[in-house]
């Protein structure tokens, strides 16, 4: 008996999520069945509509939904967290992208840049210990955990209805994503040379000096003491606006 339960609740389980490729447990009323697979599936689609609103509308109706019937049939999921549905859309999207879906060459990367806000959200945020008043240059930086710089290969901040490129520009979209003290999530262009600066420090193996010095070596500077000083003062507004928490104890 309860083997039979299990396999009928296997048999809904497909049906719900493919009812096209999987017919329901014999003896059910397909009237009844309709609501459930329009409940089941119309949740999963407003919440990937509430992650992804630019992707929708880029994409249009008669696409977004066949793609969200496609996740929801086809992929396997590795957590049942709702809130973590999101990051189950995006490796979707890449897997697709590896197996040569007709999708745009940017979706996938366009779904990370969406979801990052959400991500930030729920980010844990219990911070490494440090000295919020260090010496930046002496002392060893500690980046805060939710400020993120993110590298795209598409610009993904302008993506949408108006704006779908075909082939990606010549220089990546460097992004810088953190949270805030009031939980807004603030994003901004970076700069090649800030982008690797932060590359730099998130090892934790340097001082900020040291960091600095690697940095005008790797970007041929000849005026070492004067690359030294913006680079300071950089380092300095990025413990102002919270990306630096401070330095090492």
């Amino acid at each position: 008996m309860a083997e039979t339960l299990r396999q009928q609740q296997f048999e809904l389980a497909a049906h719900l999520r493919d009812p096209v490729a999987h017919a329901p447990p014999p003896g059910l009323e397909d009237r009844r069945l309709s609501v459930y697979r329009e409940l089941f599936f119309n949740n999963i689609e407003g919440l990937l509509s509430g992650n992804f609103p630019v992707i929708r509308k880029t994409l249009g109706e008669q696409r977004w939904r066949p793609l969200v019937r496609e996740f929801y049939a086809r992929h396997r999921s590795r957590t049942p967290l709702f809130a973590e549905i999101g990051r189950e859309f995006i490796r979707f999207l890449q897997e697709r992208a590896e197996h040569g879906a007709d999708d745009p060459a940017w979706l996938a990367e366009m779904a990370h840049y969406e979801w990052v806000e959400l991500g930030l959200q729920i980010a844990d945020d219990e911070f490494p210990a440090h000295d919020a008043d260090g010496d930046l240059l002496a002392g060893i930086p500690v980046l805060s955990p939710i400020a993120w710089a993110l590298a795209y290969v598409w610009p993904v901040q302008h993506i949408g209805p108006d704006y779908q490129p075909e082939t990606p520009p010549e220089a990546p979209t460097l992004v810088l994503v953190r949270r805030d003290a009031q939980y807004d999530i603030r994003f901004a262009e970076i700069s090649p040379l800030v982008y690797r600066l932060i590359e730099i420090l998130r090892a934790g193996e340097r001082s900020g000096r040291q960091a600095l010095e690697q940095l005008a070596g790797e970007a041929g500077a000849t005026d070492l003491p004067a690359f030294v000083e913006q680079g300071h003062a950089m380092l300095v507004r990025m413990r102002e606006e919270g990306t630096i928490l401070g330095t090492c104890p």
